[in-house]
């Protein structure tokens, strides 16, 4: 029996005129029941019950997850009017008739509208599929829902529905002047097609519900709906009446809405759509989750790359959903050129983009499609569409061949994406071996299997409780390499392609492009201003450490030459000095052979890890800063106070405030003097023993030791040992690999410490994160001591892929991006990043009975808990990272420390929702140990 149209049931709180839907409609007594229901179905609570209007909500650390259960797709269009909603239309009603499954669960979703009402995609839908499944051959085997809703809408839409006035210049006219912002439309159409099993119900000319024809009881309207086995759920999120691009529509109608409100907005659709109102004989109750086929299509509006309300780019704006695309070519001519271009907008950006879809105007466009795609996405050929106002019933009928296709192949898109994100966390524990982590501690259920990034967030796979991607702040900042948000990720992807594109690779020596020499001059207008003159590029921090140490090194022998033979040649090393290196107990300079020789004995150089390792160094016990109870202090080892003449006073171990630490006026204290005794009589010590071993450079992480447990260095130590190895004409090498960039808040610490090194290192935050490179900089005093007339004397070191383009292009792009306040909001007109960290809140977890203590600057906060085996191999953490992670905060631990490290760019209010949830934890913790 074919399905017929059985029932349509609307009711539109905005009156708009029926017969312009296209269906004939026959009214229906609605009770408050029904209401409640279809609002239920509508998931209106998505943007009707948030405080926060569009335009002013705010984006919090992480947004929330997308569930993987069910295909959820997103029609793109290589531009405007080549056919996404008749795509939509088509896929949904292929979907709907499909007799694979029993029942079906299927939503459209369309965010964004312009030209309403007179035009409405959601509505075309409805409509257009209504239209497919009653002559579909197969006929309908059970009822199906399908409503239409539009929930939001601005004051010039809600003029033209209660007004049914459509003159474009007449409604902006009069609502210029009135209320600006989106409001409540709730303006929603449904209808009930009847399969070829007869319903238990019918309405009687009374529009009354009456018992069935075998007698049974009657029951209430808004039970037999939330019967209806398949279902289609239409929703228009935000809608404006000028037919225009949405960045203007909302600029003229004065309804500006943020991005994260459209986010939350369609994540709170999809969430809604996961919990299933359909009963399907399986005893699933509304509100708990529905055992239907589910589908979802998001149709986008215009093309790609067309302006989403705020401005922002649709494909950069819905990119933090990163859901899987369906492209809509353009089959017209041209065609090829725009869709190839939407395609790479799209892949470029990290969509996984199912399938292209174009219709046939006897032009061929999918052939270059296919031999350009080369098999990556399939490609689908529809018949050419009609004069849509001729009816599109036979169109639909003729493709359905087609949309049946393109249904299976992005189902089987799908499934082979879940398939793989199952296998990942088994095959890697099989054939990966991961840096710093032992194996052993690692279940198979505790593998992080991440997604993708978007800005600050990962999106990581969850399988515990249903298939789902969970957003997690990157609090770790990936191994302080982090610093981009959303908006500078997808700039440092196109520089990164551009320069793929222009120069691929190309060897450094001798030669010159322009990324590496733009690069070069920012860097020395930046964090080498004042005293660098040189830039040599390599691959990674400690590859930049090696090269440091082999310029020191020479300056030092060319500066003294009188400790060296004569003989300098590569055969007399064992005849000369030993070079050793001033460093700190606890500073950390990377994993090559060179750099850890440069580091006193620590986990990280024990015999298992570096058997060579001898510690070629003198390595001072240094002073350390951090906030306790509240109090900014200062811990001076006995060894620096010990047989000291200098009387150090209370005042000068306790401050105010983390300014007063680093005060230049504290070079005139008592301190300052012990810490100058100090340092002079151990390098007089080191002299008088080690005859032939000479300290030829000091090198020091700046204000912090890193890897060494996040410990804030006494930044006036740190400057006496500068002064003194000046005054012995010691090279000074800053390790900024960490501290550089912008990470402690300013370009370099040379502005916190007030003194300048003779070379640099800068790594980590130097492209933003985007690829490894890595840069030593140094005075032309140091460059001048590899001059000669031999090749020997250069510097015989450099990698395959020095100063490759691709590094020093996004470093270019990214150090620009940091150092602009248009863009950098952070930034204070001193130059300096503002306070990132609440400092109420740092004074009250420095005051939680389970913490040591707390530093904060720039970009890290790093608390340490208290833990009588603490230390890197301490795992007293556990449980907190559990719980950070478990609240959409991914953090990885040193030790009996954790740490938050957040962006130059990262907003205030995000590094307050992460100590609030540490606070949190402190203090359940707490709770639970007094209980």
């Amino acid at each position: 029996m074919m399905s017929r149209f059985a029932l349509l049931f609307r009711r539109s709180l905005s009156g708009y005129d029926c017969d312009r839907v296209g269906l004939q409609v026959r009214k229906v007594r609605c009770t408050s029941q029904t209401r409640h229901l279809s609002q239920q179905r509508a998931g209106e609570e998505c943007c009707g019950t948030d405080d926060s209007s569009p335009a002013t909500r705010k984006d919090s650390v992480a947004t929330r997850g997308v569930n993987l259960s069910h295909p959820t797709f997103v029609v793109w269009g290589a531009n405007t009017g080549v056919g996404k909603t008749l795509l939509s239309a088509g896929l949904l009603g292929s979907i709907l008739s499909s007799r694979k499954a029993r029942s079906r669960d299927v939503m459209y979703l369309k965010p964004v509208q312009t030209g309403y009402p007179a035009d409405s995609d959601a509505r075309f839908v409805t409509r257009e599929v209504s239209n497919i499944l009653r002559s579909s051959p197969h006929g309908i085997q059970n009822k199906v829902y399908i409503c239409n809703h539009t929930l939001k809408a601005s004051p010039a839409v809600h003029w033209a529905v209660k007004s049914k006035f459509s003159n474009h210049a007449a409604v902006l006219g009069v609502v210029a002047g009135e209320e600006t912002g989106m409001k409540d439309l709730g303006s929603y159409e449904e209808l009930i097609l009847e399969g070829s099993q007869r319903p238990n119900f019918y309405m009687n000319g009374h529009d009354n519900l009456e018992a069935d024809s075998q007698g049974r009881s009657t029951e209430s309207f808004s039970s037999a709906l939330a019967s209806l086995p398949s279902q289609l759920t239409c929703k228009t999120m935000l809608s404006w009446f000028d037919p225009v691009s949405p960045h203007y529509a909302a600029q003229t109608e004065r309804t500006l809405v943020d991005d994260s409100y459209v986010i939350h907005s369609i994540q709170s659709a999809l969430e809604s759509h996961n919990i299933g109102y359909i009963n399907d004989g399986s005893g699933c109750e509304a509100g708990e989750e529905s055992r239907a086929e589910k589908w979802v299509l998001i149709e986008t509006a215009g093309g790609v790359a067309s302006p989403g309300p705020s401005g922002t780019l649709q494909c950069d704006l819905y990119r933090p959903l990163r859901l899987p695309a369906v492209l809509m070519g353009d089959g017209h001519l041209g065609g090829i050129s725009s869709t190839i271009s939407a395609y790479e907008s799209l892949h470029s950006r990290g969509y996984d983009v199912g399938a292209v879809v174009l219709s046939d105007y006897g032009l061929d466009n999918e052939k270059p499609l296919l031999k350009y795609l080369q098999g990556r996405v399939p490609v689908f050929v529809l018949p050419p569409v009609p004069d849509i106002s001729k009816g599109l019933s036979d169109w639909f009928d003729e493709s359905q061949v087609c949309f049946s296709q393109i249904r299976y192949a992005l189902e089987e898109s799908h499934l082979r994406r879940i398939q793989r994100l199952h296998e990942m966390p088994r095959k890697a524990e099989q054939i990966l071996w991961w840096p710093f982590t032992q194996h052993t501690m690692v279940p198979t259920g505790e593998i992080t299997l991440i997604d993708s990034r978007c800005g600050e967030n990962f999106s990581v796979f969850k399988s515990t409780d249903g298939d789902r991607l969970e957003s997690q702040f990157d609090a770790c900042a990936s191994w302080w390499t982090q610093g981009p948000d959303m908006h500078l990720q997808p700039e440092l992807a196109r520089e990164a392609a551009y320069a793929a594109g222009r120069y691929g690779h190309v060897m450094f020596p001798e030669n010159v492009h322009e990324p590496a020499l733009r690069c070069a001059e920012l860097l020395l207008e930046g964090v080498g201003q004042g005293w660098a003159r040189r830039v040599f590029f390599s691959d990674t921090g400690s590859a930049a450490i090696e090269i440091a140490l082999k310029m020191a090194f020479r300056k030092f022998v060319k500066d003294h030459a009188s400790f060296f033979s004569a003989d300098t040649s590569w055969k007399s090393v064992e005849s000369q000095p030993s070079l050793k290196v001033l460093a700190l107990s606890g500073s950390y300079h990377g994993d090559t052979l060179g750099a850890m020789e440069a580091q006193a004995p620590n986990p990280y150089t024990g015999f298992l890890q570096q058997p060579w390792y001898s510690g070629r160094g003198l390595f001072l016990d240094s002073p350390k800063v951090y906030m306790q109870m509240g109090q900014w202090q200062l811990d001076i080892p006995d060894s620096l106070l010990k047989d000291n003449a200098v009387k150090v006073k209370h005042a000068d171990t306790v401050f105010d405030s983390r300014d007063d630490v680093f005060s230049a006026t504290r070079d005139q204290t008592n301190l300052a003097e012990t810490y100058r005794a100090y340092v002079d009589n151990q390098l007089s010590v080191h002299k008088a023993k080690e005859v032939k071993n000479v300290i030829a450079a000091l090198i020091i992480e700046p204000v912090i030791h890193g890897a060494g447990g996040m410990e804030m260095v006494d930044p006036l130590f740190q400057r006496v040992l500068v002064s003194v190895c000046r005054n012995r004409n010691v090279p000074v090498i800053f390790d900024e690999i960490f501290a550089g960039c912008w990470r402690f808040g300013v370009q370099s610490t040379s502005e916190l410490l007030n003194c300048y090194p003779d070379i640099a290192c800068y790594a980590k935050l130097l492209t933003g994160g985007t690829v490894p490179l890595a840069v030593t900089l140094a005075t032309e005093d140091v460059f001048e001591s590899f001059k000669g007339l031999s090749k020997l004397d250069a510097l015989l070191h450099g990698h395959s892929y020095t100063a490759h383009a691709m590094g020093c292009a996004t470093a270019v792009a990214a150090l620009q991006y940091f150092k602009d306040p248009s863009k950098n909001t952070n930034l204070l007109p001193s130059g300096r990043l503002l306070e990132l960290w609440e400092p109420e809140l740092v004074a009250a977890i420095s005051c939680h009975p389970s913490v040591k203590r707390v530093t904060t600057i720039g970009t890290l906060f790093a608390c340490e808990l208290q833990d009588k085996d603490s230390g890197y191999a301490s795992t007293s953490t556990k449980g907190l990272i559990q719980s950070l992670r478990a609240n959409g905060i991914f953090a990885r631990p040193l030790g009996n420390v954790v740490y938050f490290l957040c962006g130059p760019l990262t907003a205030p209010a995000s590094c307050k929702i992460l100590l609030q949830v540490l606070e949190s934890h402190l203090s359940r913790e707490m709770e639970q140990i007094k209980n």
